[in-house]
C-alpha cells in the first residue's frame, strides 16, 4: 500500500507549478504592441493636411477690408463739442483735413471777434497745446453778448482738444479752460430796482 501514495503525489506537484507562469506572460507582451502604432498613425494625417490649404487665405482677405474700412472713414472725422458761458452756446467741431479755415456762424473768425481781447480768448487752448493752424474749426453760438460767445467757444475748443488727445486733459484743466462757468447775471427781483438794490429810504 505504501509505494502507490507515494507515486500519486509526485505528478500533482510537478503539473500545478508551469502551468500559470506560461499563460500569465504572453498577452502583456502582445497588449503593450499594438494600441503603441495605432492612434500615432490615424491622428498626424488630418492635422498636417487641413490648417494650410483652408485657414490662410480667408484671414487675409478679412485684414485687408477692415484696414480699407477704416481708412476711409478716419478721412472724413471730427471732433465735435458744446462750450457753455452764461447764456451763450457754442457748440465746435475741429476737422483733422481741410482748408485749415475757423468760421464762426459762417462768418470768417477775423470778422466776427475784431477785438484782439476776445481773439486771445478764443486762440488760448490752441496756443497752449500748440496747435494754431493744424484744425479746420466751425462754430455755431447763440445767446448772450459777444464777451460770453467768446469763453463759451474757448471752452468748447477744449473740450474738442481733450476727444482729440486725451493727453491735453491735464494741462488743459490746470489752466481753467475745461471748467465750465456758472456765473451769470442774477435777476431782478419785485420791488426792488435790480437784483439787490433797492430803492432809497428815508426815515424821516
Amino acid at each position: 500500500m505504501t509505494p502507490i501514495k507515494a507515486q500519486d503525489k509526485e505528478p500533482k506537484k510537478s503539473s500545478a507549478k508551469p502551468a500559470p507562469a506560461k499563460t500569465a506572460r504572453k498577452p502583456k507582451a502582445k497588449e503593450a504592441e499594438i494600441p503603441a502604432a495605432a492612434p500615432a498613425a490615424a491622428v498626424a494625417a488630418p492635422v498636417v493636411v487641413a490648417k494650410p490649404v483652408v485657414v490662410a487665405p480667408v484671414i487675409e482677405a478679412a485684414d485687408a477690408e477692415v484696414e480699407a474700412l477704416f481708412l476711409n472713414k478716419k478721412s472724413d472725422r471730427y471732433y465735435e463739442a458744446i462750450g457753455r458761458r452764461k447764456t451763450a452756446v457754442a457748440r465746435v467741431r475741429l476737422f483733422t483735413k481741410g482748408d485749415r479755415d475757423f468760421t464762426v456762424n459762417d462768418k470768417p473768425f477775423g470778422k466776427y471777434f475784431t477785438s484782439k481781447q476776445f481773439v486771445g480768448v478764443v486762440n488760448a487752448p490752441l496756443e497752449k497745446m500748440n496747435c494754431m493752424g493744424r484744425f479746420t474749426i466751425t462754430v455755431q453760438v447763440n445767446g448772450g453778448g459777444i464777451n460770453a460767445q467768446a469763453s463759451a467757444i474757448r471752452h468748447g475748443i477744449t473740450r474738442a482738444l481733450v476727444m482729440f488727445n486725451a493727453d491735453f486733459k491735464k494741462r488743459l484743466k490746470k489752466s481753467g479752460y475745461l471748467t465750465r462757468d456758472p456765473r451769470m447775471k442774477e435777476r431782478k427781483k419785485p420791488g426792488l430796482k435790480g437784483a439787490r438794490r433797492a430803492p432809497q429810504w428815508a426815515k424821516r
